[in-house]
């Protein structure tokens, strides 16, 4: 009978013990790690939550690094815009001196050779490349944008710029093709900067009709002026997109965050709490259970 109460005394408090202190290892990982499941059995519904959570910000991600892509790759079409509308108020200003008659052949000459330096800047400008590797005005081209053909230049980069998806089904598109930039009509034709810039240069280093020549360079110039400033505009609500998409993307982060806590999250001062408690009831079992089991036979039937 001693024998069998003594058994059963063993088992329930070496596995009330153990209880104790698988519990404590628990509460002490829950306060290390801020989660209160350790397995999805713990609570399958928060479980459940919790992973469509995480899908949620592993998607959130990707949606943050295009648009980062797409930000970076509008800011550098700004800046190339930026730089072109200059060019091209410098090329207005050269054009009006051509168009001064005081000017010699000699000069004007000079002005044609400055004018065809800054047609040679936009195609380097045109030519450069965004993030992705592709020319900035070339859409998705991995090549060129313009090529020279003969005494003219030719668009070679595609039709379109594929959109980037930046979340909730939003997406924006991260550039410009060069026709959008440098394609012009002018009068009711067809041209482009390129055009415009080599007629008045090829006429002015020709010594020919400086006054006409400079005239209609003048004209499409403006045109051209219209056209980047409209870019910049574009390119500028594009940016301003994405900003409003970071924006709430970091304010559903932020309920996400709390959404996982409420769910998952452990409750620092309940946690600790509640540790405080079971390892006083822990140490006291085993202090007691060291006392009882050190008693002999002799001293319990004495």
């Amino acid at each position: 009978m001693i024998s069998l109460s003594t058994s059963t005394f063993y088992q329930q408090t070496t596995g009330q013990i153990g209880s104790l202190r698988t519990e404590a290892e628990d509460l002490q990982r829950q306060i290390g790690t801020g989660e209160r499941l350790s397995r999805s059995s713990d609570d399958p519904v928060a479980a459940a939550r919790l992973r469509t959570l995480a899908r949620s910000e592993r998607l959130a991600e990707i949606d943050q690094r295009n648009s980062d892509q797409a930000r970076s790759d509008l800011q550098m079409a700004d800046d190339a815009l930026g730089s072109i509308s200059n060019a091209i108020i410098k090329a207005q200003t050269l054009a009006m001196q051509a168009a001064n008659g005081t000017l010699n052949v000699d000069q004007r000459a000079a002005v044609g050779q400055e004018i065809a330096a800054l047609r040679q800047s936009l195609m380097d400008i045109a030519n450069g490349r965004n993030g992705a590797g592709h020319a900035l005005f070339g859409g998705q081209a991995i090549g060129a944008a313009y090529e020279q053909s003969g005494t003219g230049v030719v668009y070679v980069g595609t039709a379109g710029v594929d959109p980037a998806a930046i979340g909730d089904g939003q997406s924006v598109v991260p550039g410009l093709t060069g026709p959008e930039v440098f394609g012009l009509n002018v009068n009711g034709t067809d041209t482009d900067l390129f055009t415009v810039l080599g007629n008045l240069a090829a006429a002015l280093q020709a010594g020919g009709d400086a006054t006409g020549a400079a005239r209609d360079a003048l004209s499409g110039l403006e045109a051209g002026l219209g056209k980047v400033t409209t870019a910049q505009t574009v390119v500028g609500a594009r940016l301003g997109w994405i900003e409003v998409m970071d924006l709430r993307r970091e304010n559903t982060a932020e309920r996400m965050t709390e959404e996982k806590a409420a769910v998952g999250g452990a409750d620092l001062a309940t946690t600790m709490t509640r540790l405080q408690e079971v390892m006083t009831v822990l140490e006291a079992s085993q202090a007691s259970f060291v006392r009882l089991a050190s008693l002999s036979l002799f001293d319990m039937l004495r």
